[in-house]
C-alpha cells in the first residue's frame, strides 16, 4: 500500500506561482511512476504531468507545457509540481497519483485545491 499526501495548494493571482508537494510512503519511492492530475469543478479529471519509474522521463499535458515543471527528490520521497504563469483555467483540485508500472494509476492522494484568480 502506498500513501500519498499532497500539500501546497492555495489562492494565487493570475501570472503568479505555486509549488505543490506530494510525499509518498509505503513502497520504495524509486519503484513508483509519479503523476499529477487535476479536476476542475464539473469537469473530468485530466493528466497534468508524469515522471516515469523506468526512464525517469517527464511528460506534460500541452496545456501546462512550458509553465509547469515536475521534479522528484528521492531522498525525501517527494515529488513537486512547480506552477508558474498560473491562469484562471488552472483552477482545480490537484491530485498526486502513483503507479507500480509506467501506465498505471494505482494510488491516489486526497487532493489539494489550487485557485487562480483573474
Amino acid at each position: 500500500q502506498v500513501q500519498l499526501v499532497e500539500s501546497g495548494g492555495g489562492l494565487v493571482q493570475a501570472g503568479g506561482s505555486l509549488r505543490l508537494s506530494c510525499a509518498a510512503s509505503g513502497r520504495p519511492f524509486t519503484s513508483l511512476t509519479m503523476n499529477w492530475y487535476r479536476q476542475a469543478l464539473g469537469k473530468q479529471r485530466e493528466f497534468v504531468a508524469r515522471i516515469t519509474r523506468s526512464t525517469r522521463t517527464t511528460y506534460y499535458a500541452d496545456s501546462v507545457k512550458g509553465r509547469f515543471t515536475m521534479s522528484k527528490d528521492n531522498a525525501k520521497n517527494t515529488v513537486y509540481l512547480q506552477m508558474n504563469s498560473l491562469r484562471a483555467e488552472d483552477t482545480a483540485v490537484y491530485y498526486c497519483a502513483a503507479g507500480l508500472t509506467d501506465g498505471a494509476l494505482d494510488y491516489w492522494g486526497q487532493g489539494t485545491q489550487v485557485t487562480g484568480s483573474s
